[in-house]
């Protein structure tokens, strides 16, 4: 199984605090690789949230490979940031020649269009970019996108926390998911590496999704460049959210009804019965088999935690305002968010969307059974 620690907050605060709490789980995930995605970035790129930020790592012929293409398409370097990496002991890894965070200015035609537009720039450089790499593995890109940043590594995450120097707390973030352990099903390979990242929208599961294959083939036939990849059988949960909430411009909790739907008869006790209903049959194909745990978080800072049917992998929520955590387990509460009410602890059921409100203001329970 793999173990997740999801922080957010209303001041900044380092990835450490996910990476610690990670540790106190470690019984659940076997130390094989860490995944971060921070949102609303601190620290040196405070002043930088409207540029784009590419992130990923690469050999010294890679990157070679990317700055000429990101010239040659117009991008400018706003600001480079790159891990001052360190060697640490028992740390089986070989480092790769260069980890980045890259802020960009946009090529000068598209900085006064719409959202759409600079969205649609941005994702099909990423992923060309990543067509250019994958081959022989000369560049990973993770996430190209305004004021997120995104960390992978096969390793120990406390290990990686430190070789990434992490510990000195200059990168920071209000908003933080991390896993440990790669993909459970598929090689130890970075593109297999929680958490999923698409246009502002971002997942990591601890589960199987059995499902896989026809949610693969129904995201893959809706003509959407974005929807690739799928190294991992989890990244479909992030693509789901993508098309639920951006695409088809659902409310976030239809993102429940369509991944867990609910039976006819309990459906029809529902106010938007009818509706409820139409989404089961349309969107069928995307229905999930697990048992899983979701978490994940949408561009407005909205951050949730969802459970499959079967609700066979933990999770709880808990915290106070202006500082929320969503772990796999009790311990790693405790590690991030040691003063609290504990009575406050939330323990999502089967049916339950556990959602907190941006910048960490408010935790919010919605039960599918009453909509």
């Amino acid at each position: 199984m793999c173990r997740l620690s999801a922080i957010t907050s209303s001041s900044y605060f380092s990835p450490m605090e996910n990476i610690l709490a990670l540790e106190t789980m470690k019984e659940g995930h076997d130390g094989s690789g860490l995944g971060l995605v921070l949102k609303d970035l601190g620290g040196p790129f405070e002043d930088l949230k409207s540029y784009p930020v590419l992130s990923g790592t690469c050999t010294k012929k890679g990157l070679e490979m990317l700055d000429d293409y990101m010239q040659e398409a117009g991008f400018r370097v706003k600001y480079n940031w790159e891990p001052k990496v360190k060697r640490v002991v028992g740390m089986e890894i070989e480092p790769r020649d260069h980890y980045f965070a890259k802020a960009y200015q946009y090529p000068s035609p598209y900085e006064p269009k719409a959202q759409v537009e600079w969205e649609r720039l941005l994702l099909e450089t990423r992923l060309d970019l990543r067509r250019m790499g994958e081959k022989d593995q000369s560049l990973f890109v993770f996430s190209f996108y305004p004021d997120c940043l995104t960390l992978k590594e096969v390793g120990d995450p406390l290990q990686i926390g430190e070789f990434f120097g992490l510990d000195d707390l200059s990168l920071q973030a209000k908003v933080i998911l991390a896993q440990g352990r790669q993909n459970t099903n598929y090689a130890i390979y970075l593109y297999a590496c929680h958490p999923f990242f698409i246009q502002g929208y971002c997942t990591m599961t601890n589960g199987e999704n059995t499902a896989f294959v026809p949610i693969l083939e129904y995201l893959t036939s809706r003509g959407f460049s974005g929807y690739t990849g799928y190294d991992s059988d989890s990244e479909v949960f992030a693509h789901i959210l993508h098309f639920t909430h951006r695409q088809l411009k659902y409310p976030l909790t239809y993102y429940k009804d369509i991944i867990t739907p609910l039976k006819d008869e309990e459906i029809r006790e529902r106010a938007d019965g009818k509706a409820i209903s139409l989404l089961k049959k349309s969107l069928r194909p995307l229905c999930i088999d697990g048992p899983n745990m979701v978490i994940g978080f949408i561009p407005d800072g909205t951050i949730f935690m969802v459970q499959d049917s079967k609700k066979l992998r933990p999770g709880v929520v808990g915290g106070a305002k202006g500082k929320y955590a969503l772990m796999s387990e009790m311990c790693g509460l405790d590690r991030a968010i040691p003063q609290r009410d504990r009575s406050a602890d939330i323990f999502p059921s089967k049916y339950d969307m556990v959602m907190v409100t941006p910048n960490a203001q408010e935790v919010q329970v919605w039960n599918q059974l009453h909509g």
